[in-house]
C-alpha cells in the first residue's frame, strides 16, 4: 500500500535558514539525523521567535519521523517525547494518523529494505546531490503488516534500541566523569593547589586536597565509610603541596613536562591502496576517517591480511585522525588494516587513559592549526605533536589514574563492544520482522502496547 493511503501525512519544511543564536532552541538539520536517531550535537540554535515561526508549518511531536530529502536521501530519525526542536531545510516530517499504522512503528518502517527500494526508485540524481521530490514520498509502495503485528515488532525492536541508548547514556557520563577527573588532576591541579591554599590558610592540606579529589566538604568526608575515607586519604597524600615553574608555567613539584610523541607512538596507517587482497576470501577491512567516525569497519574496501601487523588495529585502539577531520577515539569495529591519515596511538611507558587523554586535551589546538592549514585538506605534522606538552605525575598518581580513569575508560570499552551485539542482532532482525519471515504472532497482545517510544 501507499503510505498516503495508510494514514501517513508528510509535512515539509520551511524553505529558509532562521539566524544562529548563543541559546536557544535547536534547529535540526541533516547533519543531525544519526542512526535512526536525533543528535544534537552541533545543531544551530535559534531564538524563541523563530521557533514559533519555524514550527507554525511543521512542528515535531511524539513518533513524527524526520526524513533527509538530499544529501543522504532516505535517512530518517524519530521524534522522542519532550523534544523540542524545528526543522531544517531538506527535512520532512512523516506521520501517521494511528489508523492503520502504529505511530511508533513507523520509525522501523522506513528502515526496511522494501523503504530502501523505493528511495532508489524515486531517487533523483543530481550533479551534486541526489533527492528525493515530496510529491514522490507519499507514493511509496510498503508491506503493512496488521497493527497487532506492528505492536510486536515495535516491542522487540525498541527493547533492543532502548538498550543500545542507555549502554550510550552511560558511556558519556562515564567519558564526562574521565575528563573532568582528567582536568582536575592534570591540568589544573586542583588537589595540589588545595593543599597550597589550605597551608596558607593553616589549615590541614591533605584534607583539602581530599575534599578537591572527590568533591566533598568536610562534614560529608566524616560520613564516609572507614576503608573509603582511607583510601582516599592516601590518594591524597600522592599529591604535592608544591607548584614549581616550568616551559608550561607552574606545575606540581616532582612532575615532569614531555612533549605527546614522548609519552607515546603515533604511528602513521599505510597507503592501503597498495595492499590489496590476493583473493576474495581472505582480506581485512580497511579504516578510514570515515570509519572512525561511524565506528564500522565495512568490507566495501579490503586490504591483505599479511600486511606489517603493527598496522593493523584491534578492540581498544586508540587512534587519531590527524588529517581532513581531526579526531580521537578508541577503536571497537574489530580487526582491521589502518589506512594512512590515522595514527594508531600506543605507549610501552604509559597507560592508554593517560595518552588518550592528553591526545584528546591537545586536540583543540590540532584542529586550530589545521584549519588554518587547510587548503585542500588540513592536517598536523609530527613536529605539532613534539610542541604539545604534557604533565607527567608520579608513579603512584599514576597507577591511582588506572584505578579510576583507566577503569571507567575500559567500561567504556566493553559497553561500546556489547552495542555492536545489539546493533547487529537488531539490524539482522529487523529485515526479518517487517517481511514476516520470523513468526511473532505468540508475544503479547496488542492490548499491553500503548502509544510510546518505550
Amino acid at each position: 500500500m501507499k503510505l498516503n493511503e495508510v494514514g501517513v501525512t508528510l509535512i515539509d519544511c520551511d524553505h529558509k535558514t532562521p539566524s544562529a543564536q548563543t541559546s536557544g532552541y535547536p534547529y535540526v538539520g541533516i547533519p543531525q539525523l544519526k542512526d535512526g536517531h536525533i543528535r544534537l550535537d552541533g545543531a544551530r540554535l535559534i531564538s524563541e521567535e523563530d521557533f514559533a515561526l519555524w514550527t507554525k508549518k511543521a512542528k515535531p511531536q511524539l513518533n513524527d519521523v524526520i526524513l533527509s530529502r538530499r544529501c543522504n536521501p532516505g535517512e530518517s530519525a524519530y521524534v522522542p517525547d519532550g523534544l523540542e526542536i524545528a526543522l531544517g531545510q531538506n527535512l520532512v516530517l512523516l506521520r501517521s494518523d494511528g489508523s492503520l499504522i502504529y505511530p511508533p512503528f513507523l520509525r522501523w518502517l522506513v528502515q526496511g529494505n522494501e523503504w530502501w527500494e523505493q528511495v532508489n526508485k524515486f531517487l533523483n540524481v543530481g550533479a551534486v546531490f541526489n533527492s528525493l521530490k515530496c510529491k514522490d514520498i507519499p507514493n511509496f509502495r510498503l508491506t503493512i503488516p496488521s497493527l497487532n503485528e506492528q505492536k510486536r515488532v515495535t516491542a522487540i525492536l525498541a527493547s533492543l534500541d532502548k538498550k543500545i541508548e542507555l549502554n550510550n547514556q552511560i558511556n558519556q557520563t562515564l567519558e564526562s566523569i574521565s575528563q573532568a577527573i582528567f582536568k582536575s588532576w592534570f591540568i589544573d591541579f586542583e588537589p595540589v593547589r588545595a593543599k597550597i591554599a589550605a597551608k596558607q590558610a593553616g589549615q590541614d592540606p591533605e584534607r583539602a586536597a581530599m575534599c578537591a579529589i572527590s568533591g566533598k566538604s568536610e562534614a560529608e568526608l566524616e560520613q564516609m565509610v572507614k576503608e573509603d575515607f582511607a583510601e582516599l586519604q592516601a590518594t591524597a597524600a600522592l599529591f604535592p603541596d608544591e607548584l614549581v615553574e616550568s616551559e608550561l608555567g607552574e606545575v606540581p613539584k616532582g612532575w615532569k613536562v614531555k612533549p605527546l610523541d614522548e609519552i607515546a607512538n603515533y604511528l602513521n596507517g599505510l597507503a592501503l591502496q597498495k595492499f590489496r587482497p590476493e583473493n576474495e576470501h581472505e582480506f581485512l577491512p580497511i579504516v578510514k576517517i570515515a570509519q572512525l567516525k561511524s565506528g564500522i569497519a565495512t568490507i566495501e574496501e579490503k586490504a591483505s591480511p599479511n600486511i606489517d601487523p603493527k598496522f593493523i588495529i584491534n578492540n581498544g585502539d586508540v587512534i587519531f585522525s590527524w588529517s581532513g577531520s581531526l579526531m580521537v577515539d578508541i577503536w571497537c569495529g574489530g580487526k582491521a588494516a589502518l589506512n594512512q591519515h590515522l595514527f594508531k596511538v600506543t605507549s610501552i611507558d604509559y597507560p592508554k587513559w593517560f595518552y588518550c587523554s592528553y591526545t584528546k586535551h591537545h586536540l583543540a589546538e590540532f584542529q586550530r592549526i589545521a584549519q588554518a592549514k587547510a587548503v585542500t585538506m588540513g592536517h598536523i605534522k609530527r613536529e605539532h605533536l613534539s610542541q604539545a606538552l604534557c604533565i607527567v605525575p608520579s608513579n603512584q598518581v599514576l597507577d591511582i589514574g588506572n584505578n579510576v580513569i583507566g577503569a571507567q575508560m575500559q567500561k567504556q570499552i566493553v559497553l561500546r563492544l556489547e552495542n555492536n551485539n545489539l546493533i547487529q542482532v537488531r539490524d539482522t532482525l529487523l529485515p526479518k520482522l517487517l517481511s514476516g519471515e520470523l513468526d511473532v504472532s505468540r508475544l503479547a497482545s496488542e492490548t499491553e502496547y500503548e502509544y510510546s517510544t518505550e
